[in-house]
């Protein structure tokens, strides 16, 4: 990655105990929405660095990333305590190719996240360049708890500007809320019942999907839409129907 610029926090939103969003505003070069930076402070001489994705589109200049405070964590703990004007550093390089110009024609654009790993899809949907090749998107958020969908009230205004194109389902794995979907998703998905909410199939002739979140999830996941759906992952030199980032 490339050099590291100094940084402003603009803002910090505490959704939870243990989720907050970071915006901070800094010189960086242009990035791809999807893509990921490092954010860092100096703790006791040492620069502590973490990969981050853009929340925000590639067009707004106030950078937005959503964290989850980890326990023990050196950094994250130290970045939820920030306030407005303090300073951090940020690289100036984005990284990743977990974007869209890596994915590949289909019908439907499948786009599943666990946690904080829906920001990158909340980047690519603000931004908007490039889906008008997608018939249907659908966006599947899963958390633990119901309080965890910080992105909600975005979500939902996403889908407002896409209108049936695109689909929201969410789903809470440790208790049972109201317009959301009850379990694990690869369970939900091994029994169709993420399916039938939205309403379409998860087809390898017709969809690809995206991945990011749980590295034990994104595995999972892969392995049953591999024994199930007969797809596999996407590579350059040979293409397939799962594109997947881990996200820690």
């Amino acid at each position: 990655m490339g050099a590291w610029v100094d940084a402003q926090v603009k803002e910090i939103k505490n959704w939870t105990d243990t989720l907050f969003s970071l915006k901070i505003q800094a010189l960086i070069n242009p990035f791809t929405a999807g893509q990921f930076t490092k954010l860092a402070i100096e703790i006791d001489g040492e620069r502590v660095q973490r990969a981050y994705s853009y929340v925000n589109p590639p067009t707004n200049r106030l950078l937005e990333f959503y964290l989850v405070k980890v326990p023990k964590g050196k950094l994250s703990s130290r970045l939820q305590a920030l306030k407005p004007g303090d300073g951090l550093m940020v690289n100036k390089e984005a990284s990743g190719f977990f974007v869209l110009d890596e994915i590949p024609m289909c019908n439907t654009l499948w786009m599943l996240a666990t946690g904080t790993a829906i920001g990158p899809y909340l980047s690519i949907l603000q931004e908007g360049e490039g889906l008008d090749r997608f018939e249907h998107i659908v966006l599947v958020h899963a958390v633990r708890y119901a309080s965890d969908l910080s992105y909600l009230p975005l979500m939902q205004s996403l889908k407002q500007i896409y209108k049936d194109k695109l689909r929201i389902q969410t789903v809470v794995s440790r208790e049972t809320a109201m317009g959301s979907l009850t379990g694990r998703l690869p369970d939900l998905i091994n029994s169709c019942i993420l399916e039938r909410a939205v309403g379409l199939q998860i087809e390898a002739k017709s969809g690809h999907i995206m991945l990011c979140g749980n590295p034990e999830m994104v595995r999972v996941t892969q392995q049953l839409l591999k024994e199930t759906r007969a797809m596999s992952k996407h590579l350059k030199r040979k293409p397939g129907h799962i594109t997947s980032e881990n996200y820690w």
